[in-house]
């Protein structure tokens, strides 16, 4: 009986990894077509664009202005004009709109009684905020709630850059 080597066993390991990574796609595909009703293969092109169209312009969130707890907190997309700003961030004064792909994130300028609050839209569409990089929330106006919940009526501190 043949002895096993490492070499057997990475050679093992790594052909197992790629056999998982390429059929994986294609049983996504396939929960994906058994679900919808439709046999793989049979659907016409362009038929999911408005979809896409819906999910990109869902992707810019709404501007907000509102009292939350005792607290002013606004937001707006940075490239938008708003209280006589020329479209810069409060941030440093960068901006990276999003692209016509939809894949890039959307810079977003939060203020909590008129202080710059850093917010970040994460790869999957989720925010963050300065205040808790750990706490993902779905839109920038709920990141900014959340911060005033853990700032308990502390003043936010700029962020320097």
């Amino acid at each position: 009986m043949q002895r096993l080597t490492r070499r057997d066993m990475v050679r093992g390991t790594t052909l197992a990894f790629a056999g998982a990574a390429l059929a994986g796609p294609a049983a996504i595909a396939a929960a994906t077509a058994s679900r919808s009703g439709t046999p793989q293969g049979s659907r016409k092109p362009g038929a999911g664009t408005t979809h896409l169209a819906a999910t990109r312009a869902a992707q810019v969130p709404e501007p907000f202005d509102e009292v939350y707890l005792g607290r002013h907190i606004e937001g707006w997309p940075a490239a938008e004009d708003h209280d006589g700003h020329d479209g810069h961030s409060a941030h440093g004064g960068h901006t990276s709109r999003a692209a016509d792909d939809g894949h890039s994130p959307v810079e977003f300028v939060v203020r909590v009684d008129d202080d710059d609050l850093h917010v970040m839209q994460n790869s999957d569409g989720t925010w963050i905020s300065v205040i808790n990089h750990y706490e993902t929330h779905h839109t920038p106006r709920d990141a900014a709630r959340a911060a005033v919940r853990e700032l308990h009526g502390a003043t936010l501190v700029p962020v320097t850059v």
